[in-house]
């Protein structure tokens, strides 16, 4: 039986910390706790004039409606309803043959996808590309992202000035990390949109080998992603880091491994089953929790990579997760009764 004969199930309540990958969820625990963080970002917002980002999708795009595209509307309405999404966001077509989508904005996001990428998907891979879509929106991701390209462009800026330059590409590489990782929480959060686990390989196939589906196999594009995982040399390792330097999205074949074993390992089922968390209770979300998970997680990773280089890095992410629980603990205790936190979702 296909998805389209059954039902989907509804995600009442869901919070993103659901389906977000430790590393990207505890960043954002952490972000959403720092006292005044929120005043920043207003900030770094104004940067951006967002009415007129909208003003120009809605001169040079098409506005998706009940009349234009009429299918994606359809899908947008049904992501939104399945994640539970409070409002349904706009969502506006854009010429272009680059295979693309994304959300855009804080206070009223909104999602892009072009036209390379619809006619790229059937529909039922596009459901899980708007499920993604409204993944980053549900997690407030797009606030985030935009921290980071303005500090790639001020990088860019002040690239004249080696100490200042090189201190804010620290600071950049671990937001491009972490960007990363909201795009395979996000590629989770499509799958539970669309809850068929072959259109989600389907849709991560085709963005690495275009549109000849009859040429793509799934298993063999799993035992590609191992290949790429398994390499047998240190300097091929070393590459696979360095060529993730300016990068904000895995590779195909690694998106497409993450989700396929997290479809398989019983988190999926769980969630569909009722079992997960709600936004409910984002305020009791601890920090101090998040970290060590995304240590584990990178920890279990290493364990489970054939790469090398992963072999070298075991045992760090444990020791490190102690050290970071032991210091938040120790300042939790110092701050017990104070500090005026806020924990948006």
């Amino acid at each position: 039986m296909t998805v389209p004969d059954r039902a989907r199930v509804r995600l009442t309540g869901i919070s993103s910390r659901a389906y977000e990958h430790p590393a990207d969820r505890s960043a954002l625990v952490a972000l959403r706790k720092l006292s005044g963080f929120d005043v920043l970002l207003s900030k770094l917002f104004g940067l951006i004039n967002e009415r007129a980002l909208r003003l120009t999708f809605l001169a040079g795009a098409v506005k998706v409606s009940e009349r234009q595209f009429p299918h994606i509307h359809a899908l947008v309405r049904d992501g939104a309803y399945i994640l539970d999404l409070p409002d349904v966001p706009e969502c506006f077509v854009m010429q272009s043959p680059i295979v693309n989508a994304m959300a855009i904005g804080r206070d009223k996001p909104f999602i892009v996808i072009t036209t390379g990428l619809a006619n790229l998907h059937d529909e039922e891979e596009l459901r899980f590309v708007v499920g993604h879509e409204i993944g980053h929106i549900l997690s407030g991701h797009a606030v985030y992202r935009t921290m980071l390209l303005i500090l790639i462009n001020l990088a860019a800026r002040i690239a004249w000035m080696p100490i200042g330059f090189l201190g804010l590409r620290a600071i950049i590489w671990g937001l491009e990390e972490w960007f990363r990782k909201s795009e395979l929480s996000c590629d989770r959060a499509g799958l539970l949109a669309c809850q068929d686990v072959d259109a989600a390989r389907r849709s991560l196939m085709k963005l690495a080998g275009g549109p000849h589906l009859s040429e793509l196999n799934p298993d063999a594009f799993r035992d590609q992603a191992h290949e790429y995982d398994a390499v047998p040399d240190l300097r091929d390792s070393i590459l696979k880091l360095l060529q993730l330097q300016g990068t904000t999205h895995p590779h195909a074949v690694v998106r497409f491994g993450e989700l396929d074993r997290w479809a398989t390992n019983g988190d999926y089922d769980r969630i569909l089953g009722g079992d997960y968390p709600r936004r409910d209770n984002d305020r009791d979300a601890k920090f101090t929790d998040e970290v060590r998970n995304a240590a584990k997680s990178y920890q279990d990773t290493w364990n489970r990579s054939e790469d090398p280089l992963a072999g070298i890095l075991r045992g760090v992410a444990e020791t490190g997760a102690r050290t970071m629980g032991g210091l938040f603990d120790r300042l939790g205790g110092n701050n017990r009764g104070g500090g005026n936190q806020r924990d948006d979702n």
